[in-house]
């Protein structure tokens, strides 16, 4: 089925368009888009054009201060404190009141930022004004191996094995908790103390300004959802993804879970995604090219008439949160390098039910599917050994992935 051609915006110009140039200002106030037929007409137009974007502006500020008129609104439209009343902690942020959503998931407010006690060791990111890990980007701009982890760094006092045993820890706990009428942000305060309980720092807090100290991707948020004052629902899918640092070593690991009364496509997308994981890892051992995993996850994945998402990776992780390698999810993908011994990373392939293509939210995180479709996934840090690999952040008693849809049930 054909669709519509579309015109020129600009007025009196009736030009069909063949390539959808946007405005990058009604796209930052979440307008919605407005396309023009070059960037000649769009310089020609753009005085007449920019009253729209007053007027808009006009219409923000009108509203905030109705709103202010009625109840107390959170002074950066983003958070507000815990002893607020429900209808403002279920207030949409100031950049979601005009943006064009794939789906039906709506943020909330977040709860302030939560502190750590001083005797939490902290990654180098943790108090930068910008969240900016400068050993990541040092390492970015000189390395040119992957790094070989040796029994002195994964078996030492808080080794590598130790960081992904926490994060394992931290996620059961997590995981436990989830049911329909938990907010995310309750999530986001369990895996906070978990972590401190267990002296770790948790990774995603401050990185790069992520707010949060977990993430926590509903339904058509396919990674880095941040966890707010919404309540998880009856049929909602919702992953889970804890990163625990504990002074020298980072460990990530992620899980989607069942809440309620989840449908049957949501159900077959959560085991395709544990499926594409474990047939992934099956492939890891020495010699492995690592852009060989990426074509058992596509087969797996589009054989349940699912899609992988090409924009986020896998990634090396140990000392650093993310480094080399970089292992891409999808089909003919030109990841370098072949994997050794000693070589730890993170698999973690995103599986979609509709089209493999993301969008991200104006709060510059949270990936969405385009056509609004669920998405799922699971992650493990692994080790590569001598003969194939260890799954550092494994289940208790499961070496080897093993599904089993109640492990993953919440009601």
């Amino acid at each position: 089925m054909s669709t519509a051609a579309e015109e020129c915006s600009s007025p009196g110009c009736s030009k069909l368009l063949e390539t959808k140039l946007s405005c990058p200002k009604c796209v930052q106030m979440g307008l919605p888009p407005t396309y023009f037929c070059s960037q000649d007409c769009f310089r020609a137009n753009y005085a007449s054009h920019n009253k729209i974007h007053k007027v808009a502006k006009q219409v923000m500020e009108a509203k905030k201060a109705a709103a202010n008129a009625h109840r107390k609104t959170p002074p950066d439209g983003i958070t507000c404190s815990e002893d607020e009343v429900m209808e403002t902690k279920m207030s949409l942020p100031l950049w979601a009141e005009y943006y064009d959503f794939t789906g039906d998931l709506r943020p909330a407010l977040l709860s302030p930022k939560r502190q750590l006690p001083p005797s939490i060791p902290r990654p180098d990111y943790a108090n930068d004004i910008q969240g900016i890990s400068m050993s990541e980007q040092r390492d970015r701009a000189s390395n040119k191996s992957i790094r070989i982890y040796g029994p002195n760094e994964l078996d030492c006092e808080n080794g590598l094995r130790h960081a992904c045993a926490m994060g394992r820890e931290v996620l059961d706990i997590a995981g436990r908790a989830l049911k329909p009428g938990v907010t995310t942000d309750e999530i986001d305060r369990i895996v906070h103390d978990a972590c401190i309980e267990r002296g770790c720092y948790p990774s995603p807090l401050n990185y790069y300004n992520f707010p949060k100290s977990v993430c926590t991707s509903v339904n058509e948020v396919i990674c880095h959802g941040i966890p707010d004052y919404r309540e998880i629902k009856d049929g909602d899918i919702v992953n889970i993804d804890v990163t625990t640092f504990n002074g020298k070593y980072h460990g990530d690991l992620n899980e989607t879970f069942l809440v309620g009364n989840v449908d049957d496509d949501g159900k077959k997308l959560v085991k395709t995604a544990f499926e594409c994981l474990q047939k992934a890892l099956k492939m890891v051992k020495p010699g492995t090219l690592y852009r060989d995993l990426g074509a058992v996850i596509h087969k797996t994945a589009t054989a349940s008439g699912c899609s992988v998402n090409r924009t986020y990776c896998g990634h090396g992780i140990g000392s650093l949160f993310h480094t080399a390698p970089n292992i891409p999810h999808y089909n003919k993908n030109k990841a370098k390098g072949i994997m050794k011994p000693g070589h730890v990373f993170t698999v973690e392939p995103m599986i979609n039910l509709g089209v493999q293509a993301d969008k991200t939210w104006h709060d510059n995180w949270t990936a969405v599917t385009s056509d609004g479709k669920r998405s799922a996934q699971f992650e493990h840090t692994v080790l590569v050994t001598q003969s194939g690999c260890e799954i550092l952040t494994a289940r208790k008693d499961e070496p080897v992935m093993s599904w089993n849809e109640d492990l993953v049930c919440r009601s």
